[in-house]
């Protein structure tokens, strides 16, 4: 079967609640969505919990709160823990059919069991077609009789995926490429209860900048969805960048929204290679969003503003702080260290600073006592800057109204401020 297929396309996505919402985990979820939704198929998730003791109930409730921020909806929810009665009748076929075995151990650690059930190891080479990476072979000799069992009523992951894969009818098994081992096993024992073989499409790893996985381990909460949820980046653009960690449309186009991406997602552009996580491009694709949202996300700036400094905010310096953010937690970050505290406090003035390159302090000086009759006249401050040179005007009224040598334009602050502030401020230095 392929993509191209008329049959019903069912995909599932199937986290283990053992930890929150990894980004890897996000970006296998959108690209099951996006090929659902592509071909009209239909999207199941499935939490994977037979592992009882790692498996939490506030990591399932993370996983799930996280997909529905990013609105990654499905169409049909399991979850392994309550379907333990089916894996169990499968296991006892297998037993009774002799494709699978109770194995006598020999526990060589304290907690280890005496008994677990074993699948018998046909010992074949097995090869399917990954739309991905093509033709793939394995040897399963090397997997000897591997454990599907701890007991006859406690099924393990291999088991329950398979028989969850049948029983849910899934034609189509897109996940990372770290489970491309899991994959042998699993045919293995599709083939032993007759289970057809779904098409497998394993997606390329997220990698760090040193090209290394991604992980929990190494890399901390730079892996969890909830860390860009709480620094203001947007949902739809975190969406747009997981799309592009090992996808492209075949275009130059790069900014998606959902219903954009499900339009254009073509599983056959999807790469071989690893994806590398780049914060600094997602922080430029979160920043074009914030474009798309733009009245919101102002909106959203002058509360903030307001909620800080105690006062109603002008319009152009809600414009100002939107040019220099790119999430919404810069905002915080730029109130809190006092790069806006000029714009509600007269600043303290390094009047030796005034003079622009060659020009002089008093020079400067005499350019600002004949600003100031003009002050309320733009285009005559602008003429007097042609006529004496724009650094030698612009500067020193620039940074007698700042106190800072980055800024925005004078022409800004002074909207900003106000004729009688801005004044006040000019006078303070000349």
């Amino acid at each position: 079967m392929t993509e191209k297929s008329n049959h019903k396309i069912v995909v599932r996505m199937a986290p283990s609640p053992t930890g929150n919402l990894h980004i890897g985990t996000a970006r296998a979820t959108l690209f099951n969505y996006l090929f659902a939704k592509k071909n009209g198929g239909k999207f199941i998730l499935r939490i994977e919990d037979t592992d009882k003791e790692r498996s939490k109930k506030e990591f399932e409730d993370n996983i799930l709160s996280g997909l529905e921020w990013l609105g990654l909806t499905f169409d049909e929810f399991f979850r392994q823990s309550e379907r333990t009665e089916i894996y169990v009748n499968y296991v006892k076929k297998m037993i009774e059919e002799g494709s699978a075995y109770i194995s006598k151990e020999e526990p060589k650690e304290e907690g280890q069991r005496s008994e677990v059930v074993r699948f018998k190891n046909p010992n074949k080479k097995i090869v399917f077609n990954d739309l991905i990476r093509g033709e793939v072979s394995f040897d399963t000799t090397e997997l000897g009789d591997f454990v599907i069992a701890k007991s006859p009523e406690e099924p393990l992951y291999h088991l329950a995926v398979v028989v969850d894969d049948l029983e849910m009818g899934v034609t189509h098994v897109l996940r990372g490429e770290d489970h491309i081992s899991n994959t042998p096993r699993q045919i293995l024992i599709q083939e032993a209860i007759e289970a057809p073989r779904p098409v497998y499409a394993h997606l390329p790893l997220i990698l760090d900048s040193e090209r290394k996985k991604l992980s929990k381990r190494k890399h901390g909460e730079v892996v969890w969805v909830d860390t860009y949820k709480k620094e203001g980046y947007l949902p739809e653009a975190l969406l747009n960048y997981f799309a592009l960690l090992g996808w492209n449309p075949g275009t130059d186009e790069e900014i998606f929204s959902l219903e954009k991406l499900v339009k254009a997602f073509d599983i056959s552009k999807v790469h071989k290679g690893g994806a590398i996580f780049d914060v600094k491009k997602l922080r430029w694709v979160n920043k074009e969003h914030l474009k798309l949202n733009k009245e919101k996300i102002e909106e959203e700036i002058k509360n903030k503003l307001k909620d800080k400094f105690r006062r109603d905010i002008h319009p152009k310096l809600v414009e100002v702080v939107f040019e220099r953010i790119e999430v919404i937690s810069d905002i915080d970050k730029l109130t809190d260290s006092g790069e806006l505290d000029y714009f509600f406090n007269t600043p303290e003035v390094d009047t030796l600073k005034l003079a622009w390159k060659n020009s002089t302090t008093d020079e400067a000086k005499r350019n600002l006592n004949d600003i100031l009759p003009i002050l309320d006249n733009f285009d005559a401050i602008k003429k007097l800057a042609e006529e004496r040179g724009q650094g030698d005007v612009l500067w020193p009224l620039r940074f007698a109204l700042s106190g800072r040598e980055r800024s925005p334009d004078p022409f800004t602050l002074i909207e900003i401020l106000g004729h009688e502030e801005s004044q006040r401020r000019i006078k303070n230095v000349t």
